[in-house]
């Protein structure tokens, strides 16, 4: 081929428009973002499960309690009484069930300001910070969805790509699964979500047990 014919076919290519994967799952993206960012509020059932071909896998569950980018709870039936809790300041993680007697306490990351709340940092401008591609239709827990692929524009410091169920109906994710830098396979599935409900203070407040040793990172 020659270097001229190379040039054209790169031009044409740059050229064209993206796939209808890509189009697709930019408007669903964008979409799940409008509403997603309208909430007040959002409260849900969690199944969690990690996979980490070190440690094997691990699963949990409890309830999920967000409002707005920096308030974020995850206080966990199994095991019981860990909890992951984002007060706007501080990052709380407490884990008794395989580091009882401490409590991890971080600076809320100012950027990305979302830290760990992974679901808020996607939906939020997904277009700015992803390339988005609509992998196909599905159904969860009886109801349609559109299965959409995040593919980071840059660096990430949360994970390498993500996979979002987004409720064809109420546009909201039903189920996360990232593939996290450290190669571990984390997915989140949401189910009982109740949204724009009144959300107390005391809902992100940690308050550290009688006995347990603030650490600080």
């Amino acid at each position: 081929m020659s270097r001229a014919i190379a040039l054209v076919l790169a031009a044409v290519t740059l050229a064209a428009p993206p796939a209808e994967g890509q189009q697709d799952g930019a408007a669903i993206a964008a979409r799940a973002g409008r509403t997603y960012r309208a909430l007040t509020s959002i409260r849900a059932s969690f199944h969690q499960s990690i996979e980490d071909r070190m440690i094997g896998t691990q699963e949990s569950r409890g309830e999920l309690v967000q409002a707005g980018s920096a308030q974020l709870t995850m206080r966990f039936s199994d095991p019981a009484g860990d909890a992951i809790v984002l007060d706007g300041t501080w990052v709380w993680v407490y884990t008794p069930s395989t580091t009882p007697g401490q409590v991890i306490r971080m600076t809320m990351p100012t950027d990305p300001v979302y830290g760990p709340n992974v679901l808020a940092r996607i939906l939020d401008k997904p277009a700015e910070r992803y390339e988005t591609t609509l992998l196909r239709t599905d159904v969860l827990d009886g109801r349609p969805v559109d299965v959409v692929e995040f593919m980071p524009n840059a660096a990430d410091p949360l994970f390498r790509r993500a996979v979002l169920w987004l409720d064809r109906e109420t546009f909201l994710p039903r189920r996360l699964e990232l593939d996290e830098l450290s190669r571990a396979r984390r997915v989140l599935t949401l189910s009982r979500i109740r949204t724009n409900t009144p959300v107390g203070r005391k809902e992100f407040t940690f308050e550290v047990p009688a006995g347990v040793r603030v650490v600080d990172r």
